[in-house]
């Protein structure tokens, strides 16, 4: 530099550190940035060489711009320094202010360590303040002022005066270190933004990417799909639905948001349902289609929810299982059911039988059952019996305070008087004369005889009532809520049916029948019972003439 006692180099000096430190503003990039900073101390400052080391993030410095000799920058650029050798570089030497200077009778120590260097040959200098080319000037770059966060160090070689910087000199390197410190956090506030913001980008376009999934694969999916709003007085509407959802219950997208499942599921199926919302689970229920009818779906639902706020929406899944059901009910009908005559079966009766028995034998009237019936505005049912056991045994020979909730079968007395008492009759039918039929026009023939039958029992026995077939020619009615009197008028009724010709490949014939009347009781195993109707079916069988059995 020219003397510095002259107000115009320092003027000239403080135009350039403007310019140059203008021009570190300007960079659009981190490495710009670093290699302006660079530049501006060769461009400006008037030293012929520069190197800026930067910190990184485990603490050691790396060359990250160099400027003045393309030779040295392709021998140190990118290269590695550790911390600990610059921290004892910069604990060297003689201090200028925040600057640090090594004189070349000290840095030769320095010539073996891991910091990136380069070596310049000269003369040993002839006055005291002649720039050495071994010696090292150093100027920290900190994140605030000198006692902040180091970000790096700035070095300079050869000043263009050949000599050692003054006070002006070193006044502005050092300003210009600072500025320099300044743009680099500010280029990596940038840098780090650009980033940011990129990965922003990224991340919307893949959310936006995912939604659009979400969407096709929820419109276009075969089966339905429903989300429904979860919390709040809205609890359950449905929000979107799609088109295979609407398709299968038969209404329009935009009558589907005025509904909730709840509003749409079979009455039977209500508690289903709100299991299986609460818990994010499926179940297989029913819901009503616009024409009012039925279909069986399989619903799986997942609770979407916020980790903040807690669930925010149900998305459910709806696949039409109308065909498996049916195919489901028709094969336990097969299994519950006579394959010819479409009847209960054998197994059938007597799973009916056994829910209306239990093991006690002591089935009584209880009259506090009669005192409480006033208080229940005649809700006693004359036929319904109760065991001690629900009031408590005051023998002590229950359980006492023990709820009986089973409803006790008993049966009228045979031989008294009508005393109004209401029991499950159980009337068993042999038809007779069935097997000349089968021997003289075959089995189909007998096949049909036995149809007709069945159709002529079921239509003169109440809703309510069973008509089983047991096998062969025998068939089983069971009448609920009969006195003696009402089973023989049955009995005599379901005769009546039977007796009338039947036509079988346009030729009449006639069947007659046997009824034996038997009582279901609790304590009476279903065995017991079905043998009781049998055995009073031969009584009554025989006891009646042959002519009057005799049919065909």
């Amino acid at each position: 530099m020219e003397a510095e006692s002259e107000p115009y180099v320092r003027l000239a000096t403080l135009r350039q550190l403007h310019r140059v430190v203008a021009d570190l503003n300007t960079a659009r990039s981190l490495s710009d940035t670093v290699q302006a900073v660079a530049d501006g101390i060769v461009a400006g400052l008037g030293y012929e060489l520069a190197c800026v080391n930067l910190v990184r993030p485990d603490g050691d410095l790396v060359v990250a711009a160099f400027a003045g000799n393309t030779a040295a920058e392709a021998l140190i650029a990118g290269r590695v320094g550790s911390r600990a050798s610059w921290e004892r570089r910069l604990s060297m030497g003689e201090r200028w202010g925040d600057l640090h200077f090594i004189p070349h009778t000290e840095g030769w120590v320095l010539m073996e360590d891991d910091v990136p260097q380069w070596h310049t040959e000269g003369p040993e200098p002839r006055f005291a303040d002649e720039w050495h080319p071994s010696d090292r000037l150093y100027a920290p770059m900190y994140a605030s002022g000198g006692d902040g966060e180091l970000i790096g160090v700035i070095s300079v070689d050869r000043p263009r005066g050949g000599r050692r910087p003054g006070a002006w000199g070193q006044e502005a390197l050092t300003m210009y270190a600072s500025q320099s410190s300044i743009a680099l956090i500010n280029a990596r506030l940038r840098s780090n933004m650009q980033r940011a913001l990129v990965r922003l980008e990224r991340e919307q376009q893949a959310l936006r990417a995912s939604e659009e999934s979400f969407r096709q694969a929820f419109e276009y999916a075969p089966s339905g799909m429903a989300i429904a709003e979860m919390g709040g007085e809205q609890h359950g509407r449905l929000l979107r639905t799609n088109d295979a959802l609407c398709r299968l219950l038969g209404r329009p997208a935009s009558a589907m948001r005025r509904y909730s499942f709840a509003d749409l599921v079979h009455h039977e199926d209500v508690g289903t349902l709100l299991r299986t919302s609460a818990e994010g689970g499926r179940a297989e229920l029913r819901l009503q289609r616009r024409d009012g009818s039925f279909v069986w779906v399989n619903l799986r639902n997942s609770v979407v929810a916020d980790t903040a706020d807690g669930p925010r929406f149900l998305l459910t899944h709806v696949e039409d299982i109308e065909e498996r059901k049916r195919h489901e009910l028709h094969l336990a009908h097969r299994a519950s059911h006579d394959s010819l005559t479409g009847l209960p079966n054998s197994a059938e009766l007597r799973a009916r039988l056994s829910a209306r028995l239990c093991r006690r034998p002591h089935a009584v009237r209880a009259t506090a059952v009669e005192a409480l019936d006033a208080a229940y505005d005649g809700a006693y049912d004359e036929g319904v019996t109760y065991d001690e056991g629900f009031f408590g045994d005051p023998m002590g020979e229950g359980d006492p305070g023990f709820y009986d909730h089973h409803v006790h079968t008993v049966a009228p007395q045979e031989g008294a008087e009508d005393d109004g008492t209401k029991g499950l009759a159980v009337l068993f039918c042999d038809l007779d004369g069935f097997k000349s039929i089968n021997d003289r026009f075959g089995h189909q023939a007998g096949d049909e005889v036995l149809i007709e039958v069945a159709r002529r029992l079921t239509t003169c026995v109440r809703d309510g009532d069973t008509v089983a077939r047991l096998g062969g020619d025998e068939f089983v009615v069971l009448a609920d809520g009969l006195g003696n009197a009402d089973a023989a008028d049955l009995a005599v009724r379901l005769r009546n049916a039977i007796i009338p010709p039947i036509r079988v490949d346009g030729r009449a014939v006639r069947v007659g029948a046997s009824f034996g009347i038997g009582w279901a009781e609790c304590g009476m195993t279903v065995d017991e019972v079905l043998q009781s109707a049998d055995q009073r079916m031969y009584i009554e069988k025989r006891s009646r003439s042959k002519v009057h059995r005799r049919a065909g």
